[in-house]
């Protein structure tokens, strides 16, 4: 059973066979943001925390956090970023970057075990990324493209991530603390990448052993209600074998999508995580009422 174990200072996520999905809450991203990228830039963090507090409170169970604005200063505000989330929630993060002294500035600000966020195939890529992984003893989030690009065969995507996986084993990284992202195609574009991204989904998890993750709104864009359709897609994708996913938690019914999917999976085992978030409170005078007729049958008996 692969399971990936990232950590804040006080609290364990495991992304993992048989595990509880992980939603990896994605507002912490100044891409296509222009207020939240100025006031990244201008060294106003209180929309970030906000940011980060909401998430949690709506079910995130990890934050990635990208602080990837134009002509700024990544790593100072990718690190500032990271110690700012840290201060107000307790869950663990996955640093977000495609420039490595970002990388590495937020994994020398972050404590605990963090998810790095992301090396391609590209033999330039992994050579800076894999050694930074290993030596802050991180997890690596592994994008099934290279060089070449995006390829929609999926049996051209798998072969890229095998390749990941054993060129990560060369740094003394481990399957379980690779997650494959195999890459979810627009549907509104390809018909059939549902059914793609389910199969890799399969096959990753039969025969390399590895969780896997995704950015889960590409599946929806360009078409219109791109929540219901997201909705949709990540209770499948669970019951293909999918272990995580960057999702914005704040989008009416997605959470309880996924927590009804980890009922029906039996990766919530006894219910306990759906009764213990919707389990209704009992009614007022209820409580009080059941706790007096307790306490007469106790001195009847």
């Amino acid at each position: 059973m692969s399971k990936t174990v990232i950590s804040s200072p006080s609290k364990e996520v495991t992304i993992g066979f048989g595990e509880p999905f992980v939603m990896i809450g994605e507002r912490i991203n100044p891409t296509g943001r222009k207020i939240l990228a100025a006031e990244m830039k201008q060294g106003d963090y209180s929309r970030v925390e906000s940011d980060a507090i909401a998430q949690v409170a709506a079910g995130a169970q990890m934050l990635d956090v990208n602080a990837g604005i134009p002509l700024a200063d990544e790593p100072a505000i990718l690190a500032e970023t990271i110690r700012r989330v840290q201060a107000v929630v307790d869950v663990p993060l996955c640093i977000d970057s495609s420039i490595i002294e970002a990388l590495e500035a937020g994994l020398e600000a972050y404590q605990g075990r963090a998810l790095v966020n992301s090396t391609t195939a590209e033999e330039e890529v992994m050579e800076r990324v894999l050694p930074l992984v290993k030596k802050y003893d991180a997890a690596v989030v592994a994008i099934s493209n290279d060089e070449t690009g995006i390829s929609e065969d999926p049996d051209v995507r798998f072969e890229i991530a095998k390749r990941i996986v054993e060129r990560a084993q060369d740094y003394g990284i481990k399957p379980e603390d690779v997650v494959v992202d195999p890459l979810v195609m627009p549907i509104g574009a390809i018909g059939g990448a549902g059914n793609q991204v389910f199969d890799l989904v399969r096959r990753l998890r039969r025969e390399l052993k590895v969780n896997t993750t995704c950015g889960a709104s590409n599946i929806s864009f360009g078409i219109p209600n791109r929540h219901g359709i997201n909705n949709a897609f990540l209770p499948m994708a669970i019951g293909a074998g999918m272990t995580s996913a960057i999702v914005n938690p704040l989008h009416d019914g997605l959470v309880q999508s996924v927590r009804a999917a980890d009922v029906l999976t039996n990766n919530d085992k006894n219910c306990e995580n759906w009764i213990l978030n919707y389990r209704e409170p009992p009614k007022e005078g209820e409580a009080a009422a059941g706790g007096r007729e307790g306490r007469r049958r106790r001195r009847r008996g």
